[in-house]
């Protein structure tokens, strides 16, 4: 991700479901960077096969513009996910297929497998696997799920299945229980201080991807229709390092996509750390004071991610 020719933007994923027409055309004509067509949780088991038609028959008729396309599939072991494979991977105008609830190696080894024998010869690049981590089982297995396939592009956090998978007490996607709090005694005080669920496994998943050169995709924000909570909740994953976060409903867009946009500010203070280091370079220096900062190597890696970023955004 180091060149700005390479990086693919991917601040919002927009999530649809497969079998609703209208909602697939509506995601086409967005904003979104990304659309994933969900074959997944967002169907009732009577509308796979639909949907699985809907999804072939919108990458093949619809016009996606510059979008990274997504398809999840169903889970492995689903009596749904060969068919799925088989009908997916010979489209070329599908980039990725988002694999759900994603634990053991082995099962993305075998998916793999399914891809190698499904894909031919009509797609001009190879069909990526982007991984969706939503268990306690995947949160653990994360850094051998990383490196199980070379095909595998992005991790995503699944943030409310995940909730359920340890007990959390939520009825939020996205959002940490009301009773998950720090209470103290500050004098004769006691004082709360909320605490955030998605801490560890944000980071978890932010560093297995980094580790190994994927991009991390945070998940949705459940309350569509509060732009507060949108923009805050991106903007943490933003400042954390995540590349993007899903987005399930068009109105969350412009919020999310702002949260990971360098702002003008951003982007001048990091010309400014560039440009100081190349001469300090020249002068013989590893470090130099910016703004009254000081900066050195570390600072020029972050300073040339936010540049490139930047770049990619004017695209």
């Amino acid at each position: 991700m180091s060149d700005a020719n390479e990086y693919r933007l991917t601040r919002t994923v927009l999530a649809v479901p497969a079998n609703r027409r209208r909602h697939v055309e509506s995601a086409a004509r967005s904003s979104a960077d990304a659309v994933f067509l969900d074959l997944e949780d967002a169907v009732p088991e009577s509308e796979k096969a639909e949907a699985l038609q809907g999804a072939t028959s919108a990458l093949r008729e619809l016009d996606w513009g510059t979008k990274t396309m997504l398809v999840r599939v169903n889970a492995y072991g689903s009596r749904h996910i060969e068919e799925e494979i088989r009908a997916l991977a010979p489209i070329a105008r599908l980039d990725s297929i988002i694999v759900p609830k994603a634990e053991r190696p082995a099962h993305i080894e075998a998916i793999t497998r399914m891809i190698d024998s499904a894909e031919g010869n009509a797609r001009t690049a190879p069909l990526a696997i982007d991984l969706l981590i939503e268990t306690a089982l995947g949160l653990v297995m994360v850094e051998a799920l990383a490196q199980s396939s070379t095909r595998i592009a992005a991790l995503h956090l699944g943030v409310g299945d995940f909730a359920g998978s340890i007990g959390a007490r939520s009825a939020e996607i996205g959002g940490s229980p009301a009773g998950y709090r720090q209470t103290s005694l500050v004098g004769e005080r006691h004082v709360e201080t909320p605490l955030d669920l998605f801490a560890y496994p944000m980071m978890r998943v932010l560093v297995a991807a980094r580790a190994f050169g994927l991009r991390a995709i945070d998940g949705p924000c459940g309350a569509y229709r509060d732009e507060t909570l949108t923009r805050a909740w991106a903007e943490k994953a933003a400042a954390l390092g995540f590349d993007g976060k899903q987005v399930i409903h068009p109105s969350q867009i412009e919020a999310t996509r702002g949260a990971f946009t360098p702002s003008p500010e951003e982007l001048a203070f990091a010309a400014r750390v560039v440009d100081a280091m190349q001469q300090a370079e020249a002068d013989g220096r590893g470090a130099v004071s910016v703004d009254g900062k000081m900066i050195d190597y570390a600072n020029l890696r972050m300073a040339q991610r936010i540049l490139m970023l930047g770049a990619a955004d004017r695209r």
